[in-house]
C-alpha cells in the first residue's frame, strides 16, 4: 500500500494523546484508591489533560488531509451501525472533549474527577478499538486482519503516552516519575512483543491468490511481461509505495532503536528508581514518536494489495 502521511501522523498523534490520558487516569485511580501513597497537584492533571486534548486535536486537523472533499468530512459518521470509521469519527471528538472535562474537574477541584477520568480513560480504549477494527475488518488485507493489530495501535499509544507523561512528572511532579517510568517501560516491552509479533506473522503469511486467480487463466506457467497500461493508474499509485526492499529494511531498524531499544534503555533507569534529567526524556519521547512514525508507515506499506497480482510489473 501507499500510505498517507496524514494518516500516520494522526495514528500517532492521537495515539499519543489517548496514552497520555491513560497514564494520567492510572495515577488518579492509584491515588484515589490509596494503592500510590503520594499526592499530586491537580496543575499535573491539568496540564496533562490539556495536553492530550491539543495532541488529538492536532491529528483530527492532519486527517484532513487526505480527504479529497474535506467539505463532507461530516458524512463520514452517517453509517456508524456498521462502519468502525464512522464510530472512529464520532468517538474522538468526544474524547477530546472529555479531555478537556477532566483537566477542568482537576482544576475546580471536583470529587467527581477520577469518574470523569474514567469515561475519558474509556473513550481513549474505544478509540483505539475503533482505530484498529477499521483495518482488522479488511479481510483480504491478511497483514491488517489480525486481533493483533488494535492490540500493537494500543500499546504503541500507552508506550509513547506513559513517556510523555514521564517527561511531565520530570518537570512537575518528580514522586510520580518512577509510577509513570515503570508504566512507560512495560508499555515499550509489551509493544515491541507485539511488533515483533506482526513482522513474524507477515513473513510467514502464504497468499490465497496467486497470478492464475488474479486473471482468471489456469495454465499453469504464467510470466507477467508488462504493467498492463501504457502508463500510471490510480492502481499503481495508490496501492503500490515504490520504495526499494533496503529502504524498507533500514526504516524497521530505525524503528527497532528508536521506537523502542533507546526509550527502553532510558526508561529501564526510572524503573530502578534513578533521576533522569528532563531534557533526556523530551529527547526520548521525541526519538519514540520518530520511530513510532516509522513503525506506521511499515504497517501501511507492508500490506499488500490482491490486485498487485496483476500490476505487480510497473513498466
Amino acid at each position: 500500500m501507499n500510505p498517507a502521511f496524514s494518516v500516520v501522523l494522526f495514528t500517532t498523534l492521537a495515539g499519543a494523546a489517548q496514552g497520555l490520558l491513560l497514564a494520567l487516569f492510572a495515577l488518579d485511580w492509584a491515588v484515589k484508591s490509596l494503592w500510590l501513597n503520594v499526592q499530586p497537584s491537580n496543575h499535573t492533571f491539568v496540564v496533562g489533560a490539556g495536553l492530550a486534548a491539543a495532541l488529538a486535536t492536532l491529528g483530527l486537523i492532519a486527517s484532513f488531509a487526505h480527504l479529497g472533499r474535506p467539505e463532507r468530512a461530516w458524512r463520514a459518521a452517517s453509517q456508524w451501525r456498521t462502519s468502525w470509521l464512522s464510530r472512529e469519527v464520532i468517538v474522538l471528538p468526544g474524547f477530546i472533549g472529555l479531555c478537556l472535562a477532566y483537566g477542568y474537574s482537576h482544576h475546580v477541584g471536583s470529587p467527581l474527577s477520577v469518574w470523569i477520568g474514567a469515561l475519558a480513560a474509556g473513550a481513549a480504549l474505544l478509540l483505539f478499538l475503533c482505530t484498529g477494527m477499521i483495518y482488522v475488518a479488511i479481510r483480504f488485507l491478511r497483514e491488517w486482519s489480525t486481533p493483533l493489530t488494535p492490540i500493537n495501535f494500543t500499546l504503541l499509544g500507552c508506550a509513547i503516552g506513559f513517556t510523555l507523561a514521564s517527561a511531565m512528572a520530570a518537570a512537575l511532579e518528580p514522586l510520580v516519575l518512577h509510577f509513570w517510568g515503570t508504566g512507560a517501560f512495560i508499555s515499550t516491552l509489551l509493544a515491541l512483543v507485539v511488533r515483533l509479533s506482526l513482522w513474524q506473522r507477515i513473513r510467514t503469511l502464504t497468499p490465497k491468490s496467486n497470478l492464475q486467480t488474479a486473471i482468471g487463466i489456469k495454465h499453469p506457467k504464467i510470466k507477467q511481461t508488462s504493467q498492463g497500461f501504457m502508463g500510471g493508474s490510480f492502481n499503481t499509485k495508490e496501492f503500490f509505495h515504490g520504495r526499494t526492499p533496503a529502504l524498507l529494511r533500514a526504516l524497521k531498524r530505525f524503528c527497532l532503536v528508536t521506537a523502542f531499544g533507546l526509550p527502553l534503555g532510558v526508561l529501564w533507569l526510572l524503573v530502578m528508581q534513578i533521576q533522569v534529567a528532563l531534557a533526556l526524556l523530551l529527547a526520548v519521547f521525541l526519538l519514540q514518536w520518530l520511530g513510532q512514525l516509522a513503525e506506521r508507515w511499515l504497517f501501511f506499506a507492508e500490506a499488500q494489495h490482491p490486485q498487485n497480482l496483476y500490476y505487480q510489473k510497473m513498466a
